[in-house]
């Protein structure tokens, strides 16, 4: 396929499916080119099968793909941790398809405000929180969270619309200093006792995993993994404090 029609592919994904649909067009053209053919989902007018798991999953690739080139370096522990969480959903045709999109997008430089902005538009708090947890833990992948890395979720988080508490309270999870567990439930350490326990309630409704059921199962273990931190969290100023 000629860079000509890819680019009418890619034109057609904005008109119809924003910056997003962009990425989708241009990189399933040069699917398409490599296969010479097209899938029967294109055929008769629905997506094509490089597309399941909907805009939510190229969102999640195109963001990866930005914390990754954060620090310059494209680790194979990196790219292993976007494979498993792909392994994990879909199968190994779709998971082939996705990790052939995802090395595209690597080698592009995508409007990051115009495509966290559309993402803030069609996901629900609850799913881009989810978001910003699976971001840090590609960032944790090789075994180090790299200072750019933090940076550049920190800006994904703000396009996203997540609030400062919720960005540092997820941040906590993964960069651990003596004020974590009150960090992660979004006070400060000099909060009262009753203090503590109406904002683990709160942390606790905030992360529940039934929230994010709609977007799957390996989704819902990241949410659990969230959830068991807001525990671990109340459950250490506890111990620290002597609360009954």
């Amino acid at each position: 396929m000629s860079v000509g029609k890819r680019l009418l592919w890619s034109g057609l994904g904005w008109a119809f499916g924003g910056p997003i649909g962009a990425i989708i067009g241009y990189s399933i053209a040069g699917m398409f080119d490599s296969q010479n053919q097209y899938t029967s989902g294109h055929r008769s007018g629905q997506r094509p099968t490089q597309t399941r798991g909907g805009d939510f999953m190229v969102s999640v690739l195109v963001l990866l793909g930005s914390v990754m080139k954060a620090d310059k370096q494209l680790l194979k522990a990196e790219l292993n941790y976007v494979k498993q969480f792909l392994q994990k959903q879909f199968s190994p045709r779709d998971v082939q398809d996705f990790m052939t999109l995802f090395k595209d997008i690597l080698k592009q430089d995508y409007p990051l405000r115009d495509v966290c902005r559309q993402i803030q538009r069609s996901m629900d708090h609850p799913s881009r929180l989810e978001l910003i947890h699976i971001l840090f833990g590609l960032s944790q992948a090789d075994g180090h969270i790299h200072p750019d890395e933090i940076k550049i979720i920190h800006t994904i988080a703000r396009y996203l619309n997540v609030s400062q508490n919720d960005f540092v309270s997820i941040k906590a999870m993964f960069v651990k200093d003596t004020n974590t567990d009150y960090k992660i439930l979004e006070i400060e350490s000099g909060a009262t006792d009753s203090e503590i326990k109406k904002a683990y309630r709160h942390m606790a409704s905030k992360y529940h995993p039934d929230k994010v059921t709609h977007l799957g199962e390996e989704f819902r273990v990241f949410a659990e993994e969230k959830f068991k931190s807001v525990n671990e969290a109340y459950q250490n100023i506890k111990k620290e404090r002597a609360i009954l």
